[in-house]
C-alpha cells in the first residue's frame, strides 16, 4: 500500500500531526452542519470527527437498526442539518424520482417528503445513462433561511424542464417564488437555453445571497447544449443571472459541481464541438457573483492541447476545482487543483488563473481518466490531495493520494496508493482538521464497499460488508458522531 519515499513519509507524519491548527482553514467543526457538497464550498470534503481516531476507525459497525426508506434512484450526496442546540439532526436525501426526503439522523424516521414532479423517461431524452432522470445533482441548504435548493428535471405534459426548487427545511413547504424555470427565466434576457439536452448533475453553491446551479449535457454528448451556470436570488426568485460556454459543449457535469473561494466561483468545463478558437471549453473558470466573465488569462486557465483534449473527449472537467490555501516562506498560496480525463492534475494560481497553457504547475499522475470528486488535508508546507484513479506507478488500487508541495512552483508527487475497486468520491476525516486523517471512499459499482484508510501512508484501516444500491460518483458525509452513506432507496448509518 505505502508508495511514499522514506524520507517523504517521516516529513509527512511529523506535518500532519503538527497542523491542528492550520487545519481549521479545511474543516467545519465537530457535528457542525453539512450544507454542501464535501462539506464545504471549497470543496475540500475534510470533516472534523474528534473522536474517530486511527484506532476506533477499525472498529466502525454498520447500525442495522438505522434503516430509512424513500423512492428513486440516488446520486447526490446526503446533506445534513442540526440547528443551535438541536439534540440530533436531520439528514436530507434527493432523488431520481424527484423526491426530496427529511430523515431523522438517529432513528431513522421520516421527517416530511415533498416529491415536486414527474421524472423524465430515458426513453424522452435524446441520449443519456440515468433512467428515470430527476434530481441528480446534490442540493445546497442556506443555513440563514433554513432552505434547501435544488435542481429538478420534470416531465411537464411532455415537455421536459428544468426547475429550480426552494424548500422549508423544517416542513418541505415550497417558498414563495420557486419553483424557477430555468429555460422561461432565460428565454426572457434573450437567451437559449435547451432543457431537453441540458442535464444537472454537479453540485449546487451559494453565494452572495444566490443559489447557482452548474449544468452539462447526457452521457453520448447529444444535441445543443452548453455549460451554464443559472444564479437565482434567493430572496428575489425572479433575479435571475446566467453564463454559458460559447462553443456547444463545455458541460460542467463533475459531481462537485460549484466550488468557491467566499469571492467568487470556480468552474472546470468538458470538451467543446467545433471550435477553432478556444470557447471555453476544457477550463477552469472563474465567475464573479454576477456571472459576468471577461476573456482575461487570470480568469481561466486551459491547458495548451486544449483543441487535442477537444478531439479526443478528454474532458478537464472529470472532477471539480479544489480551492487549497497552502503556507511557505513566502506566505499563503491561494491555489486550485484541477484533474482531467488527460490523466493530468493542474496547479493552478486561484489570483491569476494563467490562461492557455498557465498552469503553475501540471504533471502525469494517474493511468486512466480522473473522474469524481477530490478531498484533501493539510501536510506541513502542503497538502495531500486524495482522488479516485489509478496512480501512475502504483502497483494496485483505484485511489491515489497527492501530495503537493507549497514552493515556486508548487511540486506534486505520489504519496500512497490505496487497493479499492469502485468509482465513489473520497472525504477525509481528522481530529481537528488535521490530526490523524482518514480518507474514507465507496467501491460503488465495483465491491460496493465503505473503505478506510491512513490519510498519511494509505494502510488500510477498515472495509465494511457489501452495500446495496451504490450508484458511481457516491460519496459519504461524516455527522452527528457517525458516517452516513446515500444509496438507492436506502440510507446507511456508520457508528465508531
Amino acid at each position: 500500500m505505502r508508495f511514499l519515499p522514506r524520507a517523504l513519509l517521516q516529513i509527512a507524519r511529523a506535518g500532519i500531526m503538527a497542523l491542528a491548527a492550520a487545519g481549521a482553514a479545511y474543516a467545519a467543526g465537530p457535528d457542525a452542519s453539512v450544507p454542501t457538497y464535501h462539506g464545504h464550498p471549497d470543496r475540500s470534503g475534510n470533516f472534523i470527527a474528534p473522536n474517530l481516531t486511527w484506532a476506533r476507525a477499525r472498529t466502525v459497525r454498520l447500525d442495522p437498526a438505522f434503516a430509512p426508506r424513500f423512492s428513486g434512484h440516488l446520486y447526490a450526496q446526503p446533506l445534513y442539518w442540526q440547528p443551535s442546540g438541536a439534540a440530533t439532526g436531520t439528514l436530507f436525501v434527493a432523488t431520481e424520482d424527484d423526491t426530496v426526503a427529511a430523515i431523522d439522523a438517529a432513528s431513522g424516521r421520516t421527517v416530511w417528503r415533498r416529491t415536486v414532479g414527474a421524472p423524465v423517461p430515458l426513453a424522452d431524452l435524446p441520449c443519456g445513462n440515468i433512467d428515470p432522470l430527476g434530481i441528480t445533482g446534490t442540493p445546497v441548504i442556506d443555513l440563514a433561511t433554513q432552505a434547501i435548493y435544488f435542481d429538478a428535471v420534470s416531465n411537464d405534459g411532455g415537455t421536459v424542464r428544468h426547475l429550480i426548487y426552494g424548500l422549508s427545511l423544517q416542513t418541505g413547504a415550497l417558498l414563495p417564488g420557486w419553483p424557477v424555470d430555468v429555460a422561461a427565466a432565460l428565454a426572457a434576457q434573450g437567451r437559449r437555453f435547451v432543457a431537453r439536452d441540458q442535464n444537472q448533475r454537479g453540485a449546487l453553491a451559494i453565494l452572495a445571497g444566490r443559489v447557482y446551479v452548474p449544468y452539462g449535457g447526457h452521457f453520448g454528448d447529444c444535441g445543443d447544449y452548453r455549460g451554464w451556470v443559472v444564479g437565482v436570488a434567493l430572496r428575489n426568485p425572479r433575479d435571475v443571472v446566467g453564463w454559458s460556454t460559447r462553443a456547444r459543449g463545455g458541460g460542467i457535469w463533475a459531481p462537485g459541481g460549484i466550488a468557491s473561494d467566499g469571492r467568487a466561483l470556480f468552474v472546470a468545463t468538458g470538451n467543446t464541438f467545433g471550435a477553432r478558437r478556444w470557447s471555453d471549453g476544457e477550463a477552469v473558470i472563474r465567475l464573479a457573483p454576477d456571472l459576468r466573465h471577461e476573456d482575461r488569462a487570470q480568469d481561466f486557465f486551459t491547458p495548451a492541447d486544449w483543441r487535442t483534449l477537444d478531439a479526443r473527449d478528454l474532458d478537464l472537467g472529470g472532477t471539480n476545482p479544489l480551492l487549497l490555501n497552502l503556507t511557505s516562506g513566502a506566505g499563503e498560496e491561494a491555489l486550485v487543483v484541477a484533474f482531467g480525463k488527460d490523466r493530468r492534475a493542474y496547479v493552478l494560481d486561484r489570483n491569476n488563473l494563467g490562461g492557455i497553457g498557465g498552469a503553475l504547475a501540471a504533471e502525469t499522475v494517474a493511468t486512466g481518466s480522473i473522474l469524481t470528486g477530490p478531498a484533501a488535508y493539510p501536510t506541513q508546507g502542503g497538502a495531500f490531495v486524495a482522488f479516485e484513479g489509478h496512480g501512475r506507478g502504483c502497483p494496485e488500487g483505484n485511489l491515489t493520494a497527492l501530495q503537493i508541495a507549497a514552493g515556486t512552483p508548487p511540486a506534486i508527487g505520489i504519496a500512497w496508493c490505496g487497493a479499492l475497486d469502485g468509482r465513489g468520491s473520497p472525504i477525509v476525516t481528522t481530529l481537528d482538521g488535521s490530526a490523524e486523517p482518514i480518507v474514507w471512499v465507496l467501491g460503488a459499482e465495483g465491491d460496493d464497499r465503505l473503505h478506510g484508510y491512513r490519510g498519511d501512508t494509505g494502510a488500510p484501516l477498515y472495509e465494511s460488508p457489501p452495500l446495496a444500491g451504490l450508484r458511481h460518483f457516491q460519496t459519504l458525509i461524516a455527522a452527528g458522531g457517525r458516517l452516513y452513506v446515500g444509496a438507492d432507496g436506502r440510507l446507511y448509518a456508520f457508528d465508531y
